[in-house]
């Protein structure tokens, strides 16, 4: 598989969807009310730092994937349990994914139909898809993308013939000052949506030109957080700060208020296509990288077989690592982007490229 290539646009492709995923349904910054939209500005520029720290890493090691080059940086031994960690935490992450998704659709369109029988129909056609290799998975999302970036657009200019539609619903802008907001940036937005790029890290080594890979990676998180900026915008704009702090699926609620005419209205059939979009980018990535980390930890000669296993194991783990969708959500961001996604998109990346760092100082290899 490390015979494939990818170009740049298809990799920049699948940053920004991977990126807005599952957050463009969700929203972000709820706890901070009509100030999301500068929460997210903030998280941005994390997000950007964290890039930063990812790319130059691969640019240390740019024929390595994470989990090749972690033994390098401290050592064979005491880097095993550091590169299971992260493949148990892309397994999790696409089944965190896939529930997201299917709650969506079994809420809206598809309410007689059991939650296992929407995440396991997408995860065949995920491993369907994934079973080509990383250049079927980015050629995918190439072509998926457009479509995406197109019903975004096509949400935005109905949320403007909203009658409520008012942008005074963002002010005051930092009414209570930028502690409370700055509070919520660590570790809220910078580890969901934009710490998780660090799953990028096994995508680099099969970029052809592997020199503008910072370029990409820095691109392509701030294109990506410019456009969950303006969506928190449009959003806040049409539910008002309250509703938006209340609700889990915020841009589909803004959505079925849409009605032109009193004749054209359920335009949330257009957010269900981008959470399905979303949801392709974001669950696709994590099980590839945990596949591909899978493949390099053990040495296998193929990954076709440790794809189909992982999807095997993600839309079962996806229910039962929740009860319900209010816990499912209360696990993610009171214990898993707090704590998990901390220590092992922040801090480890951190550590790691210091070490890199001094080696390269002290001229090892």
């Amino acid at each position: 598989m490390m015979e494939q290539k990818i170009s740049s646009l298809q990799l920049l492709y699948a940053i920004v969807g991977y990126v807005l995923g599952t957050a463009m349904i969700l929203g972000s910054g709820a706890e901070v009310k009509q100030d999301s939209w500068v929460f997210i500005l903030f998280g941005l520029f994390c997000g950007l730092i964290l890039m930063g720290i990812y790319t130059q890493l691969s640019t240390y090691y740019p024929n390595h994937s994470l989990v090749q080059m972690i033994p390098k940086i401290i050592g064979r031994y005491l880097s095993y349990p550091i590169i299971l960690l992260y493949i148990l935490h892309f397994i999790y992450s696409a089944a965190r994914a896939c529930r997201e998704l299917g709650d969506l659709i079994v809420s809206t369109i598809l309410t007689e139909t059991p939650v296992i029988v929407v995440i396991g129909s997408f995860m065949i056609l995920l491993i369907y898809c994934l079973s080509g290799g990383v250049e079927t998975f980015c050629r995918t999302g190439e072509i998926v993308f457009p479509v995406y970036v197109l019903a975004l657009l096509v949400i935005w200019v109905l949320l403007f013939t909203v009658e409520g539609f008012d942008l005074n619903q963002l002010v005051p802008i930092l009414g209570n000052g930028v502690t409370p907001v700055m509070k919520q940036v660590l570790p809220s937005v910078v580890n969901f949506p934009f710490g998780e790029t660090i799953v990028f890290m096994m995508f680099f080594p099969f970029l052809n030109d592997k020199k503008s890979v910072r370029k990409i990676g820095l691109f392509g998180i701030l294109f990506g957080g410019i456009l969950l900026t303006s969506n928190s915008i449009m959003m806040l704009s049409v539910l008002g700060p309250e509703i938006y702090s209340q609700t889990y699926f915020p841009l589909l609620i803004a959505t079925q208020m849409v009605t032109i005419a009193d004749f054209l209205e359920r335009f949330d059939v257009i957010v269900i296509l981008l959470m399905v979009t979303g949801v392709f980018f974001k669950a696709g990535g994590f099980a590839f990288g945990a596949a591909i980390g899978i493949t390099q930890l053990f040495k296998l000669k193929q990954s076709r077989s440790v794809i189909l296993g992982v999807g095997t194991i993600i839309p079962p783990l996806s229910l039962i690592s929740a009860s319900s969708y209010v816990e499912h959500i209360e696990i993610g961001f009171t214990v898993f982007v707090p704590y998990i996604h901390t220590v092992l998109q922040i801090i480890l990346p951190v550590l790691l490229l210091c070490i890199a760092i001094v080696r390269k100082k002290l001229g090892h290899s």
